[in-house]
């Protein structure tokens, strides 16, 4: 198996503070990585420079050996799910999904199948008409994660994306998550919940401005 995400000597500073160097990583397609430590230990730092949403200070993230080029880039296959959730406000659940998936290339009949077959998936099949910001933050966080695997990508990177969720949601979701390694996908995920983590194959702990795999 060939490795599709690497991070070479990578490191990452805020206004000249250094919060982590020389992290690597090499992960083949299908595996799932849980990215671990403390607060301000750098876990969404992490996944903006793994997804090109920032610049690292020093190294490279590689995916398929080409630089990764950001997460609006359909080409490479990258979605994430943020903290934020990213949701428009003024827009329907079912619209959100839609939303992405028309600006992957998706036909609009096709993108509206797709956006309720995620929505439901997530046991969201009755909200997908109600806006946004008339969800709870729990549901927001499960229309997140549907417009993520909708999108069907080659590397889904989330961040905290249970931390809102109901044991029985929560539950849902992972599952979900974990089931994308399936067909080949890559997942790499922050959290702080001991059991998400152990449902990964591999444990990268940021700690003392290091990565420590395991």
């Amino acid at each position: 198996m060939t490795a599709i995400l690497e991070a070479r000597n990578l490191g990452c500073a805020i206004d000249g503070r250094i919060i982590f160097t020389g992290v690597e990583l090499n992960l083949q397609a299908g595996e799932r990585l849980a990215v671990t430590g403390p607060s301000g230990s750098g876990k969404s730092s992490l996944l903006a420079l793994l997804s090109g949403l920032a610049r690292p200070a020093e190294g490279e993230v590689l995916l398929d050996g080409t630089p990764v080029g950001g997460v609006a880039n359909p080409d490479q296959g990258v979605a994430m799910i943020l903290q934020g959730y990213g949701l428009v406000s003024l827009l329907t659940a079912s619209e959100n999904v839609e939303v992405a998936l028309l600006a992957a290339g998706r036909p609009r009949r096709a993108a509206t199948e797709a956006a309720n077959e995620a929505l439901e998936q997530l046991g969201l099949a009755a909200h997908g008409h109600q806006l946004a910001e008339e969800l709870s933050g729990g549901q927001q966080q499960r229309v997140a994660i549907a417009r993520a695997l909708a999108l069907q990508p080659r590397l889904l990177i989330a961040d905290e994306p249970t931390a809102e969720l109901d044991p029985a949601s929560r539950a849902l979701a992972l599952s979900r998550l974990l089931d994308i390694t399936g067909r080949g996908a890559l997942l790499v995920l922050a959290t702080h919940d001991l059991e998400v983590a152990e449902s990964c194959d591999r444990v990268l702990e940021l700690r003392s401005g290091r990565g420590h795999s395991g």
